[in-house]
């Protein structure tokens, strides 16, 4: 029975799909086969993989290379019974380690939350007992009853159907129900046409059938996507990447340096305990024990600012991906575009007609050569909005303020108004010609079919819809104006088609067929030809009014913008004008003019990686080339974002580096694929949350900029005084202190730091460009210096004139303090001077100042405070004295960025 696994069951009859499964449609399973069959298969539920525990998860944050240098350190300060210093540096360990956890199994929540409760609960036949279960019991060969309101529980072979539809929505993202059948299907039937198939996640709109569940779990169809998502959850970024290469170098230097300290003390003949306590210090000093706490509130707080400006961010490191984002694979409608579609323009029986009124407001007149017209007058006309009204699923509504409301497809949405217009009764058009069966309109064969009843002794007729070139070639013939038919002019009406498109109209073909007499059933083989042709629809869809604005920025921060659509060459080319797409915005310009599927398919990848940075417009794409174009992308450096709100646009969203869904969207899959989430549907809600994430980036980039300093500063203070065989003048606790306490009190406020006014005038940073630049490094290493001479001078100089080594470390600890203080207020602009970026634009860094220098004075002032970190009061000069050599940080800072501010403006790409 393993061969189920692969089977394709819509082809396949009732009677083959109980024969495989080994069920009976009329008793169900029994207990023991139940039994059997779940521990075969597995618990209905998105993923069988055993996932650790969380207690489990937290100990897993343990397994991080600097946490085991300071785990080290702990035990080694516990082996000389210093047990405060111990206590500090495991609780330092212990709150690392919390944040790691937090942070991870909020990760883990945003992985699965799309996924929770997606399968409710399953009324079965069991033992020819009709009974309610969980849904995650269900195994497959189970038989399901399926009722109105409920949810389908598992992916089913439907054997049964009275009425039945189902909306399908959470899986295809389509606004219509579709309705069900037993038959068996074409093998190559695309899974939005499976009519005999419901699939887990969906709901039963209307009606009751009967179903054999076909797969569970991770087999099913949204299992299978799902599991494709979670699986890829913990994609790292580009920062996590750099960070984590940094950790790596990181722990190669403490160990180096432990080898040298260890070699010196052994060659001096320096005590044991002594050594131990100069290795520990060094360690403790060169790791920056408050980044992951920090790391966590930047990212927080640019979530916030994000959803300020209407764009949810699930998981927290997507922000900082936003941030680094060179280009941007959006869709036009709904994103560019309004989505509220207004047809404009109707050509049938080779003449032209125009349409007044905005929206979906159906009042409006057609006019015929600039004159006022009614449809009786056209008959061809008034078919033509018959044929839009009913092969159309959407219903046209007035809300609580009188406002006319469009449920479903805006695009039908526009044919209905277009045909009220045309003073049909969409009531009354819809009864007349009940609809019997339709084929939705699906991204691969781009049309839709509706099959209608007619009088009894007449055939049902057939109306189609769809892409033009798609209609035409199913069609043999034309209607005339007075609805005679006439040969197919293919070449006028593509040329027509290319006028209206060239106007960035959107262009709908319908056309018109016969069934065949008593049935009801519609297949793709009944409209493969003999189709007449009624005419064309072409309607605008207004740009959004910013999103021109936003590709300029996008534009002038070094974004390459790339329009993917299912729509016509010439629409998208158009509309793509409008926005101003078709402008240099990598090594190649923009030509104007799209590129089709067609051609896509006919490239090898060399070839589309080449033609994806060359064009930004491309055409009739299906998923799959919409894959490729991410791909190509990616392989030439790119960090890809992408929108899409549909079942097939699933895995592209999976595969770019950053997904976008539309906040519309009804799709789970899409949703549980996707990174972000666009509350307004708006291009510019994207622009933003790419420059609220370079605002992330700078935020990050300032903070390691601010504490490193601190951190190369403590590591050479400690290797100067062991090579010189000096006392130390940092203890270790005294230096988690600096880096724990103060360093997270200073650095949590940079979270808040606002942006930079230039930030979408310059390039963004390059993927594989490190943190920070040669210049920023300089500047770094500059100031770990001079704290490295500052605070060891004083060190010897506060000895020399009679201090304690509890004073003279004091001192020492106010000279790190106060530094970074001062040097704080100069990282608020990597570039700029700190009295022009604004001294009060950010309170939080004053309150973060005095509680950091309040403090810094109950560690030199406070009995308990001086027993815990081995400190002592000290006199006002030597205040003054730290406070001068912060004031010799300062000038030297100011003077180098003086000299680099220029090329440091510049960031490589």
């Amino acid at each position: 029975m393993e061969s189920l696994l692969s089977k394709h069951w819509h082809s396949i009859t009732t009677e083959q799909v109980t024969e495989i499964l080994q069920t009976d449609l009329n008793k169900g399973l029994d207990i023991f086969e139940v039994e059997h069959r779940r521990k075969r298969f597995g618990a209905n539920i998105h993923s069988t993989k055993r996932k650790p525990k969380p207690l489990a998860r937290f100990f897993f944050q343990f397994h991080h290379p600097l946490i085991y240098v300071l785990m080290a350190s702990g035990i080694v300060t516990a082996v000389l019974h210093a047990w405060v210093d111990t206590g500090i540096i495991f609780g330092v360990v212990l709150l690392n380690v919390t944040l790691r956890f937090i942070q991870k199994s909020r990760a883990v929540k945003t992985a699965s939350s799309h996924w929770k409760d997606l399968y409710g609960e399953a009324t079965v036949l069991r033992s020819g007992q009709k009974t309610s279960i969980p849904g995650e019991e269900l195994v497959p060969g189970d038989i399901v009853f399926l009722q109105a309101g409920g949810r389908v529980p598992a992916d089913l072979r439907i054997f049964q159907s009275r009425n039945l539809r189902v909306d399908e929505s959470p899986l295809t993202g389509e606004s219509s129900t579709a309705p069900k059948m037993a038959n068996s299907l074409p093998r190559d039937t695309v899974l939005a046409e499976r009519r005999n198939m419901a699939y887990a996640t969906t709901r039963v709109a209307a009606g009751q059938g009967l179903g054999i569940v076909v797969a569970t779990g991770i087999r099913s169809e949204v299992g299978r996507i799902a599991e494709l998502i979670t699986s890829t959850a913990f994609i790292k970024t580009p920062l996590t990447r750099r960070i984590t290469r940094f950790n790596q170098i990181l722990l190669l230097i403490i160990l180096g340096l432990a080898g040298v300290t260890i070699g010196i003390g052994i060659y001096r003949g320096v005590l044991l305990e002594d050594i131990s306590l100069s290795v520990v210090s060094l360690a403790v000093a060169v790791i920056p024990e408050g980044l992951p706490a920090v790391i966590g509130v930047i990212l927080a707080a640019g979530i916030s600012r994000m959803a300020q400006r209407h764009a949810i961010v699930l998981n927290p490191s997507a922000t900082e991906t936003l941030g680094a984002v060179t280009a941007i694979c959006t869709e036009k409608t709904g994103i560019l575009t309004e989505n509220e579609m207004t047809v404009r323009e109707i050509f049938a029986g080779n003449r032209r007609y125009t349409l007044s009124g905005d929206g979906y407001q159906p009042e409006g007149t057609i006019f015929h050569n600039g004159s006022p017209t009614e449809p009786e007058q056209h008959p061809t006309l008034g078919e033509c909005l018959r044929a839009g009204l009913l092969c159309n699923t959407s219903r046209l509504t007035r809300d609580e303020n009188k406002s006319w409301k469009i449920e479903g497809d805006p695009t039908e949405g526009a044919l209905l108004t277009a045909s009220i217009k045309g003073r049909l009764d969409v009531d009354e058009e819809r009864n007349k010609l009940r609809r019997l069966d339709s084929i939705p309109f699906g991204p691969y064969h781009q049309f839709m079919a509706t099959l209608h009843a007619t009088d009894a002794e007449s055939p049902p007729l057939i109306y189609v819809k769809g892409a033009a070139e798609v209609v035409l070639e199913k069609c043999v013939d034309s209607f005339d104006n007075v609805a005679g038919r006439v040969p197919l002019d293919r070449d006028g009406i593509m040329a027509t088609v290319e006028r209206m498109a060239a106007q960035g109209l959107r262009v709908l073909a319908l056309a018109r067929g016969t069934g065949q007499s008593g049935r009801e059933i519609l297949d793709h083989g009944e409209i493969r030809s003999g189709l007449t042709f009624i005419g064309l629809q072409g309607m605008i869809d207004p740009i959004r009014p910013k999103s021109a604005e936003a590709v300029a920025y996008c534009h002038s921060a070094g974004i390459q913008v790339k329009m993917i659509t299912g729509d016509h060459p010439a629409t998208a080319v158009a509309i793509a004008a409008q926005l101003g797409l078709f402008k240099k915005t990598g090594r190649h310009a923009g030509d104007p003019e799209a590129i089709t599927g067609a051609v896509l398919d006919n490239l090898s990848d060399e070839e589309i990686i080449d033609m994806v940075e060359r064009n930004v417009v491309f055409a009739r794409v299906s998923p799959e080339q919409k894959q490729r174009l991410i791909t190509a992308l990616q392989s030439e450096g790119h960090v890809v974002a992408t929108t899409g709100g549909n079942f097939h646009d699933a895995l592209a969203l999976n595969k770019a580096d950053i997904g976008i869904v539309p906040g519309n969207s009804r799709c789970e899959v899409a949703r549980g694929a996707a990174g972000l989430t666009l509350m307004d549907n708006c291009f510019s809600s994207i622009e933003a949350a790419i420059e609220e994430g370079r605002g992330v980036i700078d935020n990050l980039t300032r903070y390691i900029v601010w504490t490193l300093p601190t951190n190369i500063g403590l590591g050479l203070v400690i290797m100067v005084a062991i090579l010189a065989g000096m006392s130390l003048p940092l203890l270790p606790v005294q230096i988690l202190w600096l880096n724990m306490v103060t360093a997270v009190l200073l650095g949590l406020t940079i979270a808040f730091e606002p942006k930079e006014p230039n930030i979408m005038q310059r390039r963004g940073r390059h993927p594989k460009s490190p943190i920070l630049t040669f210049e920023l490094t300089v500047r770094m290493v500059i100031v770990g210096i001079l704290l490295l001479l500052g605070a060891l001078g004083l060190f010897e100089w506060e000895l020399s004139h009679g201090a304690s080594k509890e004073q003279a470390r004091t001192v020492a600890t106010n000279v790190f303090v106060l530094t970074q203080i001062f040097y704080l207020l100069k990282c608020r602009s990597l570039t700029r001077s700190a009295f022009t970026v604004g001294l009060f634009s950010n309170l939080w860094i004053w309150a973060g100042i005095l509680t950091a220098l309040g403090a810094q004075l109950l560690f030199a002032y406070v009995p308990t405070m001086n027993w815990i970190f081995h400190s002592a009061p000290v006199a006002p000069g030597s205040w003054l004295r730290a406070l001068s050599i912060t004031a010799v940080i300062w000038i030297a800072v100011s003077v180098e960025k003086l000299i680099w501010r220029e090329k440091i403006s510049r960031v490589d790409r």
